[in-house]
């Protein structure tokens, strides 16, 4: 933890920055590495996930016209999440994400978005009348419009504890896995040895699967987040 012109920063703070600046490193100049064929292979393999972003994921859901207009900004949570899960794998890395305060943030935006958006694209009356479907008996509307109203909250926070709690489970069950390495060896000595390999396996296994963890709890952060406002633009949703 330091202070930068007397404001506190926090140790995560400097590894968010940091996957900020490596999404700028890989999408600068990406439109027109496109259409390049001396594209580097790298600068491939992210324009292949844009395109699968935004044919699978964002295009399905809000429609061609209005999936472009909010593509960069889900391209930009899904790697922005990408990025912060994996950094910490790597050695002296922090998993900026296993924060709650840093996925309670994210899932802000989209719980301002989604009433926002709802309005811009409906009308404000029109966008809060519409919560509750239509043809529901007017003694059922106030409690079904309570209900839509405290989802609102609810998704969000589903949002942030779920991209938090996987994020933080997996660090700590690899950490178990290196504590029963050392705590092996302070108490067995040399027999520790023996059972090193095994421990370094699961280690290594349970590496792997939290990368694989990490894509995953992105892809849903970022497919939930174009659910919701998606949903919130059409009120047939």
């Amino acid at each position: 933890m330091g202070e930068v012109l007397g404001i506190p920063v926090f140790n995560y703070q400097y590894f968010q920055i940091g996957c900020v600046l490596l999404l700028f490193a890989l999408f600068f100049g990406a439109a027109g590495a496109a259409e390049s064929p001396r594209a580097s292979r790298w600068r491939k393999i992210v324009l292949g996930w844009v395109a699968w972003i935004r044919d699978e994921m964002v295009y399905p859901v809000m429609g061609a016209e209005r999936g472009k207009k909010f593509l960069p900004f889900f391209l930009y949570v899904f790697f922005f999440i990408t990025a912060s899960n994996l950094i910490g794998i790597f050695p002296k890395g922090m998993t900026s994400t296993s924060n709650i305060f840093v996925t309670a943030g994210l899932a802000a935006v989209t719980a301002v978005a989604v009433p926002v958006c709802g309005m811009v694209a409906q009308g404000p009356l029109v966008y809060w009348k519409n919560l509750v479907p239509h043809g529901v008996p007017a003694w059922l509307w106030p409690l079904l419009f309570l209900v839509e109203a405290i989802g609102l909250i609810t998704r969000p926070f589903a949002l942030t504890v779920r991209l938090f709690a996987n994020m933080t489970a997996g660090h700590l069950v690899l950490l178990a896995f290196l504590g029963l390495l050392f705590f092996a060896g302070s108490q067995l000595g040399a027999v520790a040895w023996g059972i090193a390999p095994l421990v370094v396996g699961f280690s290594v296994f349970i590496l792997i699967i939290e990368s694989f963890i990490a894509l995953l709890q992105a892809y849903i952060f970022t497919l939930l987040s174009i659910v919701f406002v998606g949903a919130a633009m059409h009120p047939e949703h």
